[in-house]
Order: C-alpha cells, then structure tokens, then sequence
C-alpha cells in the first residue's frame, strides 16, 4: 500500500489539505497527517485540522510521496521549518515523489528542487526565485520526474486526481474520479 504524508502547518488552505486527503484515502492510499507541532492546525479560513501525529514522529517513518498544500501563511511555515527542507531532500534523493500545490511550491524553490524543472503554483509565488532556472506555466497541475506542482483551490481535485494516478497508475484515478460522478 503506498504512504502519503502531509504536513499540515498553521494558515494551510484547507480546500486543499482536505480535497487532497479524501481523494487519496478514497483510493485506499495510506495517509498520515502531521503538525509541525502537537497542536490541533486552524487554517486560513478557520477550519481546525487535527493531525494524526506530529512531524517529529512521523519522520521515522519511510514514505512514498510528500504532499504540501498551499495556503498562506502556511506554506511560509512550512518553508521555514527546517525539517520540511531536510525531508524533502531526502525524498528527492531517494528518488520518491514529492507534491506541492498553490503557494507551497515555493518550499521546493527555496530547497533548490526546482532548479531546471517545469512548475506550476498560484500567480506570483515563483517568480521570487529567478536565480532557479524554474520553466512556470499556467497548467493546473505540472507534473516533471517525480515533481507535481499545481496551481491553487480550484485545482486541489485534479492535483489530488494527478496523485492517485502516479502512485496507483491510471486504472486507479479513473476509478476514484468516476464514483465522484464527476464529468471526465
């Protein structure tokens, strides 16, 4: 069973944090849930989240892709945290996916992860990272190697969709999008 994990930090946009673990959950994907603290997670609309853990247990264990919803000030959080940086290097090198939508691939920038890659985020986030060589479009989701971008709130399906079909391949996201009665 493939293991997802996905930080949620303070201010995180919860249309996305919770589009995303529904979808993958719907798909029998093993997510976890963690706080950069013990703290329950109020995001940027008011909505509390509580996390199954917290980052610092969680690192224990391996995973299968790294998930960052977007949201402010949450990605700013998460870009500040040095052990989001670390872990996300970590997956890189391991060759596993690492996934970020709206404001939060600027926590792949800040990293140099996107250095000569395609991405995509919400309008303005990525251009304070000239220096990184980053090929921006305006698709909803972006998917380079084992580096999926997407651009905001109103991509968090087809980002989550994007996400099932890496993992679990195409036959997968068919199925979970089709019982969401959803036009394809």
């Amino acid at each position: 069973m493939a293991r997802v994990l996905i930080p949620l930090a303070q201010g995180c946009e919860e249309l996305e944090a919770v589009t995303i673990i529904d979808l993958l959950r719907r798909a029998d994907i093993d997510v976890i849930t963690v706080g950069l603290d013990r703290q329950t997670v109020t995001a940027s609309r008011g909505v509390v989240l509580t996390p199954d853990t917290n980052l610092d247990d969680a690192l224990t264990t391996d995973y299968d892709m790294v998930v960052l919803p977007g949201g402010l000030p949450g990605a700013d959080h998460l870009n500040n945290d040095p052990r989001i940086h670390e872990l996300l290097t970590k997956m890189t090198n391991a060759g596993k996916f690492i996934a970020a939508i709206c404001a939060a691939p600027k926590v792949f920038a800040s990293a140099g992860l996107l250095n000569g890659k395609r991405a995509t985020a919400y309008p303005g986030t990525l251009e304070k990272y000239p220096a990184h060589n980053i090929t921006q479009t305006n698709d909803a989701v972006v998917v380079d190697g084992k580096i999926i971008t997407s651009r905001g709130p109103g991509t968090a399906m087809d980002f989550a969709l994007t996400l099932i079909e890496q993992l679990l391949g195409e036959k997968e996201r068919k199925a979970v999008e089709g019982a969401l009665q959803r036009p394809m």
